[in-house]
């Protein structure tokens, strides 16, 4: 068990050890130890061993400023030159608020960046300024599209988040069947996974978490992760596809940026992945406390509406992270023991405290 703070302060340490500016630091800090706060341990500071590889493979520079390559009122194209993930991101949300807050909607498209974390977190910025917020990014290869049998497309989250009075919806989504991520935990944690999540490199499915990391970090031309709806047709893999191929059309292809199955081709290369981030104003629609208050009654029907047996509760998109987020500010994160493990080793070569 560690305080919020304490993470987030050992964790900008380490990161400045990796060599990343204080404000980068701060940022991708904060962004790593909000996941873990909210019980997405396959988004938080777990990560910290990637972020680590890809600074080895040359894939990020560390000193890289972002560009603004196409401008309009509405809109704006980034150029992250291979930076950071979290600091591209904050300066592409922070100007697509800008011009929401201006025009009444604001979209930015980002090419050449980096892991960006847990894609909720940038949508739900908006949400908070009384606005709808979306934030869409690719990935590496790693999944596989309906009738094929390469790992050509990433995991390709959508979050969207949308203001209500008290409590916003907030749904945060890979379009394959979980994260990357929470295959990483399965495989740090030594656990088998649920059939259904990935396919071996015969397309056969299986539970071995081990093997699909292995696969996937050898660059494995077969095999890997399933979409939504899973293999073929019958189920609605197709849809998974679709939604997936969307978040890459809107990232890459609004960007003119790297699509997923080209990410991360060649060690000394930018990454290239790409985002896409949204902001609209709810007062384009009408009186802004009318529409919170009228969404606000929606999810209270569904959450008041009759439980199957067994089930004590309906939940809405965003609320469990929340309110794990208000236990955790109290009591502290709980981490698995091999993040406490990697964070013990940072510390130890870092001549850093140990903070648990």
């Amino acid at each position: 068990m560690i305080g919020y703070n304490a993470l987030k302060d050992l964790t900008k340490k380490i990161l400045i050890h990796f060599g990343y500016r204080t404000e980068a630091a701060e940022e991708t800090a904060r962004i790593l130890v909000e996941a873990d706060a909210r019980g997405v341990a396959s988004h938080g500071v777990a990560r910290l061993a990637f972020y680590e590889s890809n600074l080895k493979g040359g894939f990020v520079d560390l000193g890289a400023e972002p560009e603004i390559v196409h401008e309009t009122p509405l809109s704006l194209v980034i150029d992250g030159h291979g930076g950071v993930g979290p600091t591209i991101s904050r300066f592409a949300v922070d100007r697509c608020l800008e011009k929401a807050r201006a025009a009444g909607a604001g979209f930015a498209s980002v090419r050449n960046s980096n892991h960006f974390g847990m894609a909720g977190l940038w949508a739900e910025e908006a949400a908070a300024e009384g606005m709808i917020g979306m934030a869409f990014t690719n990935t590496l290869r790693c999944s596989i599209v309906t009738f094929g049998k390469e790992g050509i497309l990433g995991t390709n989250p959508i979050a969207v988040a949308i203001p209500a009075q008290k409590t916003p919806f907030l749904l945060d989504m890979a379009t394959t069947t979980v994260s990357y991520g929470k295959i990483e935990v399965c495989d740090r944690r030594s656990k088998a996974m649920p059939l259904g999540w990935a396919v071996d490199e015969f397309g056969r499915g299986t539970t071995d978490a081990h093997l699909v990391v292995g696969n996937f970090e050898k660059g494995a031309l077969y095999g890997g992760q399933l979409f939504l709806g899973g293999e073929g047709e019958a189920l609605g893999g197709h849809k998974g596809y679709g939604l997936a191929l969307l978040v890459e059309l809107l990232c890459a292809g609004l960007s003119l940026g790297t699509w997923s199955a080209h990410v991360c081709e060649g060690k000394g290369r930018e990454n290239g992945i790409t985002h896409f981030f949204a902001a609209f104003r709810l007062d384009l629609f009408g009186d802004r406390e009318k529409i919170e208050s009228h969404i606000a009654s929606i999810l209270e029907e569904i959450r008041a509406s009759e439980r199957v047996e067994g089930a004590e509760r309906i939940y809405i998109h965003g609320e469990k992270e929340r309110e794990r987020r208000h236990r955790t500010m109290k009591e502290g994160i709980t981490l698995d023991e091999a993040t406490e493990d990697l964070l013990e080793s940072y510390c130890r070569r870092f001549g850093l405290e140990v903070p648990f």
